[in-house]
């Protein structure tokens, strides 16, 4: 086997930005599985380079010049600028892979624009490409493991992969730490809802717990855990054992039904000092935020209090919704929203539109033989830029202003003023006043409105909304070629569009007649 010259390149950020939270936050996203390709890499005898791309760097300079195998690890809000990615490496000769959820979501697009894409991936997954390593064209390979691995590198194998991404965190650094992986909840609509949960090696845990206190003073810990504390006494064992408490500071999500007030004293004990469980619905998915039986105000009002609760123990605390899900009808989910927000304000607001990413789920089948899917281009899918579902009991209007009112209400001067009041300590103050002011709370209002505004006034806007027409509106194609910049030139023809039905055509499953004309790209 020859020895490779390996490029990896994680996105955090779909293109360049100068918002003030991409910069205080974006470090602290890395991905975990890029910086593991990259140890699996160079224990194969390869040289290695990695990139974390923050949105503050040239990429164009960035990105190693002269590699023979390249991978990129993005979301789908990222998949045009890693085709774009792909296509540059590709003129120079290299081979190109990409990995990561929009892999594992729309992997029949990705293969038009990748030699290889990622599925599950092992390290016997991973040595097969590396050992073929040659030019898939035109479409790529899928190539993906049974399962999801064993076991990872952990944080002192990953490590200089990790040292300079945290450098370009400028307040406070987050080392990305995995206790396990899949879930154990079915929450329809979620990537990890399939995936079998598998804890990880607790002695490989306490042993990165005890490097990181020595090579950091008093390091903040990321659990990428998609719930963590699910083997409650075997984690928090290990991390107990690990270090003396106060030692190192952890952020975890975590669903209510894990945090019961002996668990949150112990975890505050601990040195956890955020966590960020899914509310998801207040009609559904009772089994996580431990309301059983109890919807609407009643839910409310028991998730208000063990939220408050737990802000009582942990100074940050982000409560996550879904908005749009079939269930919602009129103005009662919005409103119930705000009364959870007047009765918990120490409680950040985490908002999400329901989106079907592709194949992360098997409820987005249904959707596909429902008819309900818009192509939006992937640069827009996430979560809060499209929905690319049309609503079940909503107009398009309706519901973008009701979006438009909770998210006003959720970051007005009162709102954001209680919040802080409420934190304790200054990093969730500092955070929530810049998520507030920054893309997230500001930002969002004015992109909401923008898009509002344009369903009242713009026919074919609206009618692409509708799925009565599958031109792209320039409002979409402007913002990407904006945010993509000088790599906007090496997008492939066809790359900004996808179809929305591959998943169910993957089945055997025909698209409605509505949805099977491909996009067009005013």
């Amino acid at each position: 086997m020859r020895k490779l010259r390996v490029g990896i390149v994680d996105l955090v950020s779909k293109g360049p930005t100068k918002a003030l939270y991409a910069k205080v936050m974006h470090a602290n996203l890395a991905s975990i599985m890029p910086q593991v390709l990259g140890a699996w890499c160079e224990e194969a005898g390869h040289d290695v380079s990695l990139v974390c791309y923050t949105g503050f760097e040239d990429l164009v300079e960035e990105l190693p010049q002269d590699i023979d195998l390249l991978f990129v690890s993005a979301f789908s809000q990222g998949a045009q600028l890693a085709y774009a990615i792909s296509e540059m490496f590709r003129r120079r000769g290299a081979v190109t892979c990409i990995g990561g959820p929009h892999a594992r979501c729309y992997p029949q697009d990705a293969q038009k624009y990748f030699d290889y894409v990622f599925g599950f991936t092992d390290k016997e997954t991973l040595n097969g490409v590396l050992d073929d390593c040659q030019p898939q064209r035109p479409l790529g390979r899928h190539v993906t493991a049974e399962t999801q691995p064993l076991s990872l590198p952990g944080v002192r194998a990953r490590w200089k992969f990790i040292e300079p991404t945290l450098q370009k965190a400028p307040l406070f650094k987050i080392v990305p730490m995995l206790g396990s992986l899949g879930c154990p909840y079915t929450c329809s609509f979620c990537i990890d809802s399939v995936i079998p949960y598998q804890p990880l090696d607790f002695d490989e845990i306490r042993d990165d717990l005890r490097f990181l206190a020595k090579k950091m003073k008093r390091p903040i810990v990321g659990w990428h855990d998609p719930n963590f504390g699910v083997r409650f006494d075997d984690i928090l064992g290990a991390i107990e054992e690990a270090v003396p408490p106060g030692t190192i500071e952890f952020v975890a999500e975590s669903s209510l039904s894990l945090l019961p007030e002996p668990r949150l004293k112990r975890l505050a004990k601990a040195g956890f000092r955020a966590m960020l469980p899914g509310i998801e619905s207040w009609y559904m998915l009772g089994n996580k935020s431990k309301s059983r039986n109890r919807h609407g105000i009643e839910k409310v009002r028991q998730v208000s209090e063990h939220s408050n609760l737990i802000t009582s123990y942990i100074p940050y605390l982000q409560t996550n919704f879904v908005m749009g899900l079939d269930c919602d009808e009129g103005p009662e989910p919005f409103e119930l929203t705000k009364r959870f927000l007047d009765a918990s304000p120490a409680a950040f607001p985490g908002y999400s539109l329901l989106t079907s990413f592709g194949e992360a789920a098997p409820l987005n089948l249904e959707y596909q033989q429902e008819g309900r899917v818009l192509g939006f281009p992937f640069h827009f899918l996430n979560n809060n830029h499209a929905m690319n579902l049309k609503p079940k009991n909503y107009e398009w209007i309706e519901f973008y202003d009701r979006v438009i009112d909770l998210t006003s209400y959720s970051f007005s001067k009162r709102a954001v003023w209680r919040r802080l009041k409420a934190n304790r300590g200054g990093i969730p103050r500092m955070l929530n006043a810049v998520r507030a002011l920054s893309s997230e709370g500001n930002g969002r209002i004015a992109y909401y409105t923008a898009v509002r505004d344009n369903l009242k006034t713009d026919r074919k806007f609206r009618d692409y909304f509708e799925g009565e027409t599958q031109e792209i509106p320039p409002f979409f194609v402007d913002r990407l070629k904006h945010d993509l910049g000088p790599l906007w030139e090496f997008l492939p023809e066809g790359a900004i569009e996808h179809d929305a039905y591959a998943y169910l055509k993957s089945t055997g499953g025909k698209a409605p007649v509505q949805a099977r004309a491909g996009a067009v790209v005013h």
